[in-house]
């Protein structure tokens, strides 16, 4: 089982070979693999999409989704006033969760901003709150352990500079008329504000573990790398903060080192994702419900056990689950969100050991029908996760001469087990390398029960 373990501790960590490509550092695949170490196995983290649009709570894209102004779309800065934020407990939610670490928006499309820049006035600071609202939220989290990351978006409806385009509140249907309504704009200008800022986020607040920037979208109406001078901002977010995590939407797709990992959104993978035959490090972003800003009023909110499912499956293709939070505009989480939470957290607190250090089973292992499978390397422990609780007894395909022990999760009681009784299917012997489960008829009072099998 060594060279087994070997080669998915390679896959846990994102160290297999990578395809040729043009590359903007000299750092190798090795010094990429350490730099990640933590956050491949820490596995789960919180988002946070919190600005104006937690005002007229009917989503983050509302001046987008609306056509509004930036006169229409100030009654909501002048309203603005979290008097209720509590970041301290926010930091303590998302730890009892069993979240590792956490990325807030610190500028959304906007253009808002919950940090204290010097290069404009439309900041939390000149609202009624009056404060640096990252400052604040920086120091809880990390008085709780988790690590730090900033969302900065790339795009900004509300700086005169920023040029409309196809996604922008103002945008039209005959491309033709964009050059016309540019006129005045300076783009320049734009690109040497969003540089300036990011250096500031990286620059004032310490050590910052992860930098989330969204994002690209290439085109005649569009914006890609050369609009935000891509090379030039990885460069510079590098070099100030050498040991940072970089996700994949500066449109740098040319570049091996031009991003860390990739961002599937709101969707669930059908297997691992592959950049040129390699398997690479990646996160899902996925909301509670439908919005990542609040949404009063949205109620396709998903289940506990959906929320467990998604986070156990997401491992079991070596990903990670970041998990979005929207506050209200009083600086609460919601209700709804507390209670997913705190479901979330009662699960991690019996069963986190099947996600810690975890990634994708051994292609040995066949997956048992109605579950899921999740492997320590370190450890060389399997996790099997009943979504369906079955009748008495679970067959595992293949695991003859594999098990030295069996046992459930989240109270280490002893499963037994021994090898399980051929059958025939279609006058074929089938089956024989089998092993057979013998569980309790009652299903233990956790949403997803986990047995960990400790290998030979």
């Amino acid at each position: 089982m060594k060279s087994i373990a070997l080669f998915t501790i390679m896959l846990l960590l994102g160290s297999l070979p990578a395809h040729s490509q043009k590359r903007l550092t000299s750092e190798t695949e090795a010094q990429k693999t350490e730099r990640l170490a933590w956050w491949t196995h820490d596995r789960f983290g919180m988002f946070i999409h919190w600005g104006l649009y937690a005002l007229p709570a009917r989503h983050e894209w509302v001046k987008n989704h609306e056509r509004l102004t930036n006169e229409d779309y100030q009654q909501y800065f002048d309203a603005f006033n979290p008097d209720l934020y509590n970041p301290a407990e926010w930091a303590k939610m998302a730890k009892a969760a069993g979240m590792k670490y956490a990325v807030i928006t610190t500028k959304h499309h906007e253009g808002f901003c919950l940090f204290d820049s010097k290069f404009t006035d439309y900041k939390s600071v000149n609202t009624a709150y009056g404060k640096d609202l990252i400052k604040e939220w920086v120091e809880a989290f990390r008085k709780e352990g988790l690590k730090i990351g900033f969302y900065y978006s790339l795009i900004d409806w509300h700086h005169p500079d920023y040029t409309i385009d196809s996604k922008h509140p103002q945008r039209v249907e005959d491309a033709g008329k964009y050059q016309e309504l540019n006129k005045g704009k300076d783009m320049n200008k734009y690109r040497e504000y969003l540089h300036n800022q990011v250096r500031e986020l990286l620059t004032n607040y310490g050590k910052i573990d992860i930098l989330w920037l969204d994002f690209s979208f290439p085109g005649e109406t569009g914006k890609g790398n050369k609009d935000w001078d891509s090379e030039k901002l990885i460069k510079m977010v590098r070099q100030l903060q050498p040991g940072i995590i970089i996700n994949d939407r500066l449109n740098l797709e040319e570049f091996a080192d031009g991003w860390d990992f990739k961002t599937p959104e709101q969707t669930r993978v059908p297997e691992w994702p592959e950049v040129n035959g390699s398997k690479i490090p990646w996160e899902t972003c996925q909301t509670f419900s439908g919005s990542w800003g609040y949404h009063r009023d949205e109620y396709s909110w998903k289940d506990p056990k959906q929320l467990v499912s998604l986070l156990i499956e997401t491992v079991s293709k070596g990903g990670n689950l970041l998990l979005n939070v929207g506050p209200t505009g009083r600086g609460m989480f919601d209700d709804r969100a507390i209670q997913s939470l705190e479901a979330m957290g009662n699960w991690m607190k019996f069963n986190s050991r099947s996600v810690y250090g975890c990634t994708q089973a051994p292609e040995s292992f066949a997956v048992p029908e109605n579950t899921l499978l999740t492997y320590n390397p370190s450890t060389n422990r399997l996790y099997v996760h009943l979504l369906d609780y079955p009748l008495q007894t679970l067959r595992l395909p293949g695991y003859k001469g594999k098990v030295k022990y069996a046992q459930f999760l989240h109270d280490a009681s002893e499963i037994k087990f021994s090898d399980a009784k051929s059958y025939m299917v279609n006058g074929k012997v089938m089956g024989t390398n089998d092993l057979k489960l013998g569980l309790p008829v009652t299903k233990p009072h956790v949403s997803i029960p986990v047995i960990e099998l400790i290998l030979e």
